[in-house]
């Protein structure tokens, strides 16, 4: 899949899987990669990659051929959105969107002049996505994530901003914004739940796409079923461990 053909499909709000990767392991993010997700999602906000690892993950994507390589960039900082879709990005995940305001900072940092502010130095990325402007802007994808109480009380605002692709549920920081103690506090369920429609069915309304982060694939399926546009399935850093965790219980359990 190319970046113009995942955009094309987040825009029109048909149903797409990705998975998360926080480690910065190359190798292991182009086997990910070669496995069929629509995109690969790599953490620059809370993962362990730095700068370097998000162009050597962004080229072990492509390696891979199968996914598209979106970037969590640390903020919404024009300079940082800029520099992900410079190494070859085909999307922004932008955190911590409180208001339309950081919304529309957030387009305007991703968009060439004429719609944006984003500086022409593509670097990597021209071989990838565009290489013109006007061929790069139809191509990338910008989301803002939806995970605090001030995002919420403004969702309907944020959802309206012209070029915005979609929203991202992060459900850690959504479920302590919404009075959680701790992320999947039991506590809090019902109004979790409640938050999360409301993001979902406003989304819609608005006519763009709604994604949500999940620890499985399982729950991944539901929320699709419920109406989520995309969602992403947990990451590499977690499965490594429940992998090799379930592999020293068999082992043991047999012995």
């Amino acid at each position: 899949m190319t970046a113009a053909e995942l955009a094309r499909k987040i825009r029109n709000r048909e149903q797409a899987v990705g998975y998360w990767v926080v480690l910065d392991a190359p190798v292991a993010t182009e086997r990910l990669a070669r496995l069929g997700y629509d995109y690969i999602a790599v953490d620059g906000q809370h993962g362990l990659i730095g700068h370097a690892g998000l162009l050597a993950n962004l080229m072990a994507v492509d390696a891979g051929g199968r996914s598209v390589g979106l970037v969590r960039v640390e903020s919404g900082d024009p300079a940082v959105i800029g520099r992900a879709l410079d190494y070859g990005a085909g999307g922004v995940i932008v955190p911590l969107v409180d208001t339309a305001e950081d919304a529309a900072r957030a387009v305007s940092a991703a968009r060439y002049p004429g719609t944006g502010r984003r500086s022409y130095g593509p670097m990597r990325s021209m071989l990838r996505i565009g290489p013109t402007p006007a061929e790069a802007d139809e191509s990338v994808l910008v989301l803002a994530m939806i995970e605090t109480s001030e995002g919420l009380a403004n969702l309907e605002a944020i959802c309206a901003t012209p070029g915005l692709d979609g929203v991202y549920v992060g459900p850690s920081d959504l479920c302590l914004a919404v009075g959680g103690r701790f992320p999947n506090d039991p506590q809090v369920a019902d109004v979790f739940e409640k938050a999360l429609e409301r993001i979902r069915t406003t989304a819609e309304r608005a006519g763009i796409a709604a994604g949500i982060h999940n620890p499985t694939g399982e729950q991944a399926a539901r929320r699709l079923a419920e109406g989520f546009t995309f969602a992403t399935v947990a990451s590499d850093l977690v499965h490594l461990e429940q992998a090799a965790a379930a592999h020293l219980k068999a082992v043991r359990g047999g012995a």
